[in-house]
């Protein structure tokens, strides 16, 4: 399939066999900057023990105030085998950790299928979360059913222009939607052990940026519009201008006291039940990895 490469929207028909990249600079060798054990997620999937991380290079998107734009946009991390990435699996749930967290894996599912697969049969239980940016082919989505325990997609954006201008996503809204539907009909409604910590269902983030509170609100009221209370919602407000954000007037700053406020009103106004919305003022620093290839 990697022949004429079609995996996610961009549809580069790229043969990534022969060595051609298309948009996301992704090869037929995945590549890895970081499998940790991460603490900061939503507390229904790190819990106390950790999520398993698995953060995968290169991104089909160009979010231009990307918290980890070194490897996203920037090619830092290491080739690795479907063969050592069930292992990483394996050693991950060996240190306890509550999931297999798959980060940014869009560019390498069909590699992912097979590792995935191998680990199992080696004895790989805890669910598979599969953490992206939303913008997903659904036919790529369709291959993954069965192998995902936990959607973690983004919704990012409700309004075309907006983004294209801070992802290069041309149609993200109505592509990203597509997807979430097809997630949910996989996984179905939200299921938690008796610790609180997911077993199966959808997650849907979204990430407020300054001087963009309709946007927000538009992504509310779809996801309460189209789900209800099926799935949850995690509203994140780390957004700090990073990368090339501190270049765009309308994004180069923090949020507000006041843009917060609103959003968190405008979910009670919603009647949202189902989700987390993260405090204002955390230190940004806890949501960005430090890359180690060494384990890798």
């Amino acid at each position: 399939m990697l022949d004429k490469c079609m995996i996610c929207p961009r549809n580069c028909k790229v043969n990534r066999l022969n060595g051609q990249k298309g948009y996301c600079r992704s090869s037929d060798k995945m590549k890895i900057a970081l499998a940790s054990v991460h603490k900061f997620e939503e507390p229904c999937i790190s819990g106390t023990e950790g999520s398993g991380t698995i953060f995968f290079s290169n991104c089909n998107l160009k979010c231009i105030y990307c918290q980890n734009h070194d490897i996203s946009q920037e090619n830092v991390g290491k080739e690795v085998s479907v063969e050592r990435l069930a292992q990483i699996m394996l050693e991950q749930q060996n240190r306890n950790v509550n999931n297999i967290n798959l980060v940014t894996p869009t560019m390498y599912v069909y590699q992912i299928i097979d590792s995935i697969k191998i680990a199992k049969e080696n004895g790989l239980k805890i669910p598979i979360i599969y953490n992206s940016n939303g913008y997903e082919n659904i036919d790529t989505i369709k291959m993954l059913n069965g192998y995902i325990d936990v959607y973690l997609p983004d919704l990012k954006y409700y309004l075309d222009e907006v983004a294209i201008k801070y992802s290069d996503a041309p149609d993200y809204f109505n592509i990203a939607t597509k997807a979430i539907k097809e997630m949910y009909n996989q996984v179905g409604t939200v299921k938690f052990d008796e610790r609180g910590i997911i077993q199966k269902g959808v997650i849907i983030r979204h990430l407020i940026l300054p001087n963009h509170i309709k946007n927000t609100k538009n992504i509310l009221k779809w996801i309460k519009d189209n789900f209800d209370d099926k799935v949850f919602v995690s509203i994140m407000a780390q957004y700090f201008p990073t990368y090339k954000a501190k270049d765009d007037d309308l994004i180069n700053r923090k949020l507000s006291i006041r843009e917060y406020r609103e959003i968190e009103n405008y979910i009670y106004s919603l009647d949202l039940k189902n989700g987390y919305m993260q405090e204002l003022g955390k230190h940004e620093e806890e949501y960005v990895p430090k890359f180690d290839l060494s384990n890798l």
